[in-house]
């Protein structure tokens, strides 16, 4: 039994691992919660170590803490937020719903590391000071999707979009087969076609920000309940000021703490904007996998570059993989949304009690659409070609492009040429030559597919 001490907490004494800086209370969570194996991620630790060392200091500005207690679990705090600690947070995010494990996980932990030190500090009693675990792990789940948001998906989202808007300036003059219904219709440029991706990328990082600024809102304060009971009245503002100076950003307590502690709609809000960021996600990454489709019987219209062998028993196979990545990231997303939905219903009262797993799928989904994105703009379509002779091909067939000539022939007309051009696989050019009386010229001006891109009525 050298292995092990022992610890008590409220419910009595039990065996903990010697080495280990938590306390019972983990212990008894490890042992209730042999679940999944999946921990509350980097992110959330780091938030949960700001908000402790943030109220830390706080409690020592308005007396509750002396000045050396308050030193110890600053820098204790400060220490989990860094990511020293990781190993010492074991607990599987299907455990209470309220997270008070991990709240205590945390407070264990601190208290450990300021007794190393030299600093008698209680877990309950010092560090979780004016706190519950009802108001800490919402403002946890808040400061952490926040911050990796922040620091994370937006700047890549950034770089998506510059990287897709690089791409269509180099590609503008550069007309392609526009489909509708997967079929061929009028012509676009390539340049066109990326600037419909670009805005969906401009939109959601629009609708990301706009949750943001209720996501900054902190509902640390009030304790138990949401009524602030044996916390100072003015000890969630002055967390969410200690916070701001620790992050640089502007986090703010929460107007009504009862509604922050009893629902979850603001990380049901920013999840249903990261599905639609997946949404667009893999639209993009669909058009990219059929247009590089191929090379031979498919569309053919790029090459995405080969980054890996795409067979196992087919030699020089190469697979459209970064697109496919990026799908089933999408798939993730949409999936933990689903469970975000239903998590955020789980409001019974003054307490949402499935905290973990909404801090859980919520910063996986910020984390994994993060990395992907740049992979997206990096390894696909930064580096794709043009196939230009396959592309130029396919818009001389095109039997579509008669749809510039209805104001003059009419919509029968150019249906009759557009079936006949088909059937006997011609260029529309020839077949209307043949019908309408038009000049060769005058059918070439008309049917030059990059003036067909500008839209408008184009006259004989």
């Amino acid at each position: 039994m050298s292995g092990f001490r022992i610890e008590h907490d409220s419910m009595g004494e039990l065996q903990v691992p010697a080495d280990a800086l938590y306390g019972a209370q983990t212990q008894r969570a490890i042992d209730n919660f042999p679940i999944s194996g999946l921990h509350l991620p980097r992110p959330f630790i780091r938030a949960l170590g700001l908000v402790k060392a943030s109220a830390a200091e706080v409690n020592l500005s308005m007396g509750h803490l002396k000045k050396h207690q308050a030193a110890a679990i600053r820098k204790a705090a400060l220490a989990v937020a860094e990511g020293t600690h990781d190993a010492q947070f074991p607990i599987d995010i299907f455990q209470t719903g309220s997270g008070t494990s991990t709240n205590m996980n945390a407070n264990e932990v601190i208290a450990h590391l300021a007794v190393q030190g030299g600093t008698k500090v209680h877990p309950n009693d010092h560090v979780n000071y004016g706190q519950s675990s009802n108001d800490v792990i919402p403002t946890a789940i808040h400061v952490s999707a926040t911050l990796t948001c922040s620091e994370q998906l937006l700047p890549a989202l950034k770089h998506l979009r510059k990287t897709i808007d690089k791409r269509a300036r180099e590609l503008r003059r550069i007309p392609k087969t526009g489909r509708t219904h997967l079929m061929d219709a009028m012509p676009i440029t390539f340049g066109q076609e990326l600037s419909g991706w670009s805005a969906q990328v401009a939109s959601a990082v629009e609708r990301i920000e706009d949750a943001l600024k209720r996501m900054r809102r902190l509902p640390l304060g009030g304790t138990a309940v949401g009524t602030g009971v044996n916390a100072d009245p003015k000890f969630g503002p002055a967390v969410a000021a200690q916070l701001k100076k620790l992050t640089g950003v502007r986090f703010e307590s929460a107007e009504n703490y009862f509604e922050g502690m009893a629902s979850q709609d603001v990380a049901v809000e920013l999840s249903g904007q990261l599905k639609t960021l997946a949404v667009a996600l893999m639209k993009i990454a669909n058009d990219l996998r059929w247009m590089n489709s191929g090379p031979l019987a498919g569309l053919g219209e790029i090459s995405l570059p080969a980054l890996q062998p795409g067979s196992s028993i087919m030699p020089g196979k190469v697979n459209p993989v970064i697109p496919e990545a990026t799908a089933m990231v999408a798939a993730q997303v949409i999936g933990n949304d689903a469970s975000i939905t239903i998590a955020g219903q789980s409001g019974n009262f003054q307490l949402n009690v499935m905290l973990p797993l909404i801090a859980h799928n919520l910063l996986q989904s910020i984390g994994i659409l993060a990395n992907v994105s740049h992979l997206l703009a990096d390894q696909a379509i930064a580096g794709f070609t043009v196939n230009k002779a396959r592309v130029e091909q396919a818009l001389a067939m095109n039997p579509i492009l008669v749809t510039a000539l209805n104001p003059l022939i009419g919509y029968e007309q150019g249906a009759a040429i557009a079936k006949q051009a088909y059937k006997e696989k011609r260029p529309v050019l020839d077949v209307a030559l043949e019908v309408t009386g038009l000049s060769k010229d005058a059918l070439k001006k008309l049917l030059d597919p990059l003036t067909l891109t500008r839209g408008g009525i184009h006259e004989k």
